[in-house]
């Protein structure tokens, strides 16, 4: 009997995952635990497991198409066993179980989030193939769309397609208003197409994208259009952002809204801690600046414990354990992975679990889970040469710590100008829970840690 394979339950908010890449093909052995296909969600690329053996004998749901959680996305079997027919279940459905198929809250019988891969997050296209010596009509979704049905004769749209140009925008004066040969011919005449220089391999890539010739400055000798032109109109085409852009858009636009912002920055003076720090690392220990931030952070976190917090507008829930997150970048986006407990480790350790979780981060291997469930954010920006920048706290968390470059900088000591390393730190915090003298008090607090060389003494 043939195997129904699910989409799986990703997190709380996944509801709808689109499929990036099938790793099997039609009819090709899978064993128990080998990869089956490739979802994007809201933070990365997971590669979902099978929990069953079998031939993969019916796709339901092909790459580049989405599909709600627990829908049937496809059917193991034996060899040569018809799959059932079964059609795939609209993205937009509401993430119910497949009639007749029994199901957890886990997804156990399709296949389980796997490993984070680092792949590009958006879906793959078709192959380019080769470029066509008739012109292919015009998509829709190559240019801006009138509501309703295009009314064309198809005389006027056979001419409009040899001559790569979107018919839409032009005036129809048949029936209807609908467009006829005169009217593309006169729109064409109107800009000037005849006059146009095209180079041959432009025209035949415009007509294989779908690009409007009209719509095209010509770089070329004379203003002919060339294909590198062609190639500059299809770079600057709207593109949908990915999951993960979609969601930081959705998350910190939902933050600055909601969450009155306010900004405190003190200057540290790092010149001692980097001594200290050089001095370790002669004797084999790797400590990052970051390390030291990061503690830093946690010590005062537990001495202010109002930071630790947060509100949903009607009450405020403090934190006995601080899960500290740690802003990542990567090319498709920012990622904030979790070290949790962090109060309870020591520097070795929050060292290590810190340059562990960076490093997945950056190689896309998070798990959903990793990535959330941060009660207080540390943002360090100083290895990219910035003198000061804010961040956006974190929606569930009552601020943000911003850490820049550290720079030499002339400063007053003992009434004198010497040039020390200096470091800027900024508080973003949530004024409704956190006010001006807490939040100035919590950065200090931390400018005084960084600065105290023989509290590190003691840690390294």
């Amino acid at each position: 009997m043939s195997q129904p394979i699910l989409m799986p339950k990703l997190g709380q908010s996944d509801e709808v995952a689109p499929i990036v890449k099938w790793r099997k093909r039609i009819g090709e052995a899978v064993n128990k635990g080998d990869i089956l296909f490739e979802i994007e969600t809201e933070k990365a690329v997971l590669e979902v497991e099978s929990f069953y053996a079998g031939n993969l004998i019916k796709i339901v749901v092909p790459a580049g198409q989405a599909a709600p959680v627990n829908a049937i996305v496809a059917f193991l079997g034996k060899p040569g066993e018809k799959a059932p027919d079964v059609a795939a279940a609209p993205a937009s459905a509401a993430a119910t179980a497949s009639p007749g198929v029994e199901h957890n809250s886990g997804g156990r019988h399709g296949g389980r989030p796997s490993r984070v891969e680092n792949k590009d997050s958006a879906l793959p296209s078709g192959g380019s193939g080769s470029v066509p010596t008739v012109a292919a009509p015009l998509a829709a979704s190559a240019v801006p769309s009138k509501p309703g049905r295009l009314l064309i004769s198809p005389r006027a749209r056979a001419l409009a397609n040899t001559s790569c140009i979107d018919p839409s925008g032009i005036a129809g004066s048949g029936p209807d208003g609908r467009i006829v040969e005169k009217d593309v011919r006169a729109h064409l005449d109107a800009r000037g197409y005849d006059k146009l220089r095209i180079s041959p391999a432009a025209k035949a890539l415009a007509a294989q994208q779908k690009v409007d010739i009209l719509a095209v400055t010509g770089t070329g000798e004379g203003g002919r259009i060339m294909t590198e032109d062609i190639q500059r109109a299809m770079a600057e085409r709207p593109k949908p952002l990915t999951l993960m852009r979609q969601t930081i858009a959705r998350r910190l636009t939902q933050s600055v809204v909601t969450s009155p912002h306010f900004y405190v920055t003190v200057s540290v003076d790092m010149g001692d801690l980097l001594k200290l720090r050089q001095e370790a690392k002669t004797r084999g220990s790797d400590y990052s600046v970051t390390d030291f931030i990061l503690e830093a952070c946690i010590m005062t976190l537990q001495e202010v414990p109002e930071v630790n917090s947060s509100t949903d507008g009607q009450s405020v829930r403090w934190h006995a354990s601080v899960h500290l997150g740690l802003a990542t970048s990567r090319p498709d986006g920012l990622v904030v992975p979790v070290i949790r407990d962090a109060q309870k480790l020591t520097l070795v350790e929050l060292h290590q679990a810190a340059k562990a979780l960076a490093a997945r981060a950056r190689d896309g291997k998070l798990l959903p889970e990793e990535m959330s469930g941060s009660t207080f954010t540390v943002s360090n920006m100083g290895m990219l040469n910035v003198e000061n920048f804010t961040a956006i706290i974190n929606p569930g968390e009552s601020a943000i710590l911003a850490v820049s470059s550290t720079l030499p900088t002339p400063v007053a000591r003992d009434g004198n100008v010497v040039v020390r390393p200096i470091m800027k730190i900024t508080l973003a915090s949530d004024h409704r829970l956190v006010d001006g003298a807490m939040a100035a008090r919590f950065v200090n607090a931390i400018k005084t840690k960084l600065e105290d060389v023989s509290l590190w003494t003691r840690s390294i």
